[in-house]
């Protein structure tokens, strides 16, 4: 691993409580380290694009650094990447992550969409189910309120960055049970069909403990869609 950008990335993002942190960037680059290799990418491509994929986080450092990727920019020189090492990591970070995917944008090369499907791969699956609680946590948001009533949602890129979510499970039928559908390599695929059978076995069973019908009918619907 490459310990000069890990360190810098760490400085970055060791106090973020968002679920952007070390933690999670280390849990992307293992599975992005494992897609590689079964992908046969290049793996130093993918090794710096996983590690430095949050250092310019709009919800972290703001639109501005989101931008221009002030930090991934200045870690890369600093690195002494050259041009084409540089240019293809700035390129998969442009082009990654789900609010792009809701403005029609996507990696168009290999290694794009290894760390992509990596980075989505952790958003969903037992991590998924923790990194939701831990976030709309910090929020003040409960996990589940069963009076509320599900939301069919059609979000589009500005109404994501806006949305105020009211309780967790609603973000699995916002965003989470969409993810598997919009990875991009095998690799991806075959991990994200397990992590989604985990979310779904999840919330069958909080609904039933907490017998909330409509919100049972509202997930076997939304599957039989999807």
């Amino acid at each position: 691993m490459n310990e000069f950008v890990l360190e810098k990335v760490r400085v970055l993002l060791e106090k973020d409580k968002s679920g952007h942190g070390m933690d999670h960037v280390m849990r992307v680059h293992g599975l992005a380290m494992k897609f590689a290799e079964k992908e046969n990418a290049d793996k130093n491509i993918v090794e710096l694009a996983a590690l430095l994929h949050d250092v310019d986080d709009y919800k972290i450092f703001g639109q501005e650094s989101a931008r221009h990727l002030t930090n991934a920019n200045r870690i890369l020189d600093q690195l002494g990447a050259d041009p084409m090492t540089k240019r293809a990591v700035v390129n998969i970070i442009q082009t990654m992550g789900y609010n792009k995917f809701l403005e029609g944008i996507r990696p168009t090369t290999l290694e794009g969409m290894i760390v992509s499907d990596a980075d989505m791969c952790d958003a969903i699956g037992a991590q998924g189910i923790l990194r939701t609680h831990a976030y709309n946590a910090s929020k003040g948001n409960p996990f589940f309120d069963v009076n509320l009533d599900p939301i069919d949602s059609h979000v589009d890129a500005n109404a994501y960055r806006a949305a105020k979510t009211t309780h967790s499970v609603q973000h699995f039928f916002d965003k989470l049970l969409t993810i598997p559908a919009i990875l991009m390599t095998g690799a991806g695929r075959e991990e994200g069909a397990l992590r989604q059978d985990i979310m779904v076995h999840f919330l069958e069973e909080l609904f039933r403990e907490e017998s909330a019908q409509k919100w049972s009918d509202h997930l076997q619907n939304f599957l039989k869609k999807s």
